[in-house]
Order: structure tokens, then sequence, then C-alpha cells
């Protein structure tokens, strides 16, 4: 990995992932606590600020109710918001949870909620976390899985979702520069076991890589790789 795909990320840069958002009235920012959303709530904010004017950033946090920590997490992406004078909501996943497709129905109860806070909020936008680096798993994903070719494209930088904007703003942008962003600053941020839960293809998938055959410089390159060639199918 070179020197540029681990620095920090500037206000420069911020201003350049957020320019087409200048004119929109509000803007939801999905933040669990973790670096990859920490970061993006950073640069969001960095970015409000630099230019003066512009939408109403609204911090969400979704607590799944799958682990007692969230709700301390929340706390702490809270207390971020305010320090940012960005605005902060928690909601949360109650009732019965599945024995089978625990993830895939997070993903799905947590988009919804998401979209739910955005239209009350008159929020044309919805900003998620997503990295260079889940953009190259997903596609890992569901190449193992036999996906086809519209499968293989991947997730897509901009998608409609429920009447709102669902926006993808450092798609090319590899993690280990978010976590520079809030290193260069000292800020600490969340870390969820279920990233490591064996249980989980994706982290099954993540625990794999060090062990595999490609690294050092190749090991960083497939990641670049598969994202790019994931971008292609949609051109």
């Amino acid at each position: 990995m070179s020197a540029a795909d681990s620095a920090a990320i500037s206000i420069a840069e911020a201003e350049l992932l957020f320019e087409d958002l200048k004119s929109v009235p509000a803007i939801i920012v999905a933040v669990s606590g973790g670096p990859d959303s920490t970061a993006l709530l950073v640069l969001a904010a960095r970015w409000r600020a630099a230019i003066a004017t512009g939408p109403q950033l609204i911090a969400v946090t979704i607590d799944h109710g799958l682990r007692p920590e969230a709700v301390r997490e929340a706390l702490t992406v809270k207390k971020l918001a305010a320090q940012l004078g960005v605005r902060h909501r928690t909601l949360r996943w109650t009732g019965e949870k599945p024995v089978t497709g625990l993830q895939e129905t997070a993903r799905a109860v947590r988009y919804r909620l998401l979209s739910a806070a955005a239209r009350g909020a008159g929020a044309t936008h919805l900003l998620t976390a997503h990295t260079l680096d889940d953009q190259a798993e997903t596609i890992l994903i569901r190449m193992a899985r036999g996906s086809g070719l519209a499968g293989l494209g991947a997730m897509r930088r901009e998608i409609e979702l429920d009447g709102v904007i669902l926006l993808r703003p450092l798609l090319d942008v590899p993690k280990a520069r978010l976590v520079a962003t809030l290193q260069a600053i000292g800020l600490p941020y969340a870390d969820d076991p279920s990233n490591r839960d064996p249980r989980f293809t994706r982290a099954r998938l993540r625990a794999m890589m060090p062990a595999s055959p490609a690294k050092g410089l190749m090991r960083d390159a497939w990641r670049f790789w598969l994202a790019a060639s994931g971008a292609r199918i949609w051109r």
C-alpha cells in the first residue's frame, strides 16, 4: 500500500467528496460509531463548515438490539455529533430477531429505518460509509456465490431507496485512509466484534485474507483491482 493510500483525508478532498450535495436541503449520515462511519461524519461536518452554507446534517445511529455495547456506542456518536454541530438521532430495532439470516434481516431493517428517518426530516440523501475495501469484499462474496454479471457489478455509488437517494461517497476510498483521518485528530472509534464473527460470510473472508498467498503489495492490490473491475460493469 502506498503512502497516499493510507494518508489522512484533507478538507479539500472532503469538499470534492460531497460537492454535489451543496444545494440539497438536508442529509442523513448513517453513523454506527465504527471507524468508517465516524470518519464519514467528521468529513461531512468539515465539509459543511468549510462551505459555510449548505444542507442540514443529521447523524442517525441504528441500535439493532443485538449487543449491549450498542447503547454506549450510540451515546458516543451523539456526543461527537454535538461537538461537530450536527443533530443526532438513535433509532432502535425492537421485537424478535431471526435465528437465521440475521445480518441480512438487520441490513434490511437498518435501511428501512434510515430511509424513513430521511423522509421524516425532509432529507433527500442518505449517506453510508461503504469503502473500497467493502466493495472488493462484496464482489468476492458474489463471485463465491456464482453471481451473474449484474451481481459482480457490486455496489453503486448512488441508488434510489424508498424515495431517498442512497449515496456512498467513500466507495473509492481505502479504509486505511479513514482510520488515518481519525488517528490524525486523535478520535477513537467503536470496534464491533461481529465484524470478526466466523458465523458471517464477510467476517470469514476478512479472516482468510492475511493467510492467503497474496501478501504485501499483491494483498493490497486485490482490493483495487476487484473494485475497479466491478465499477466497469456499470459503465
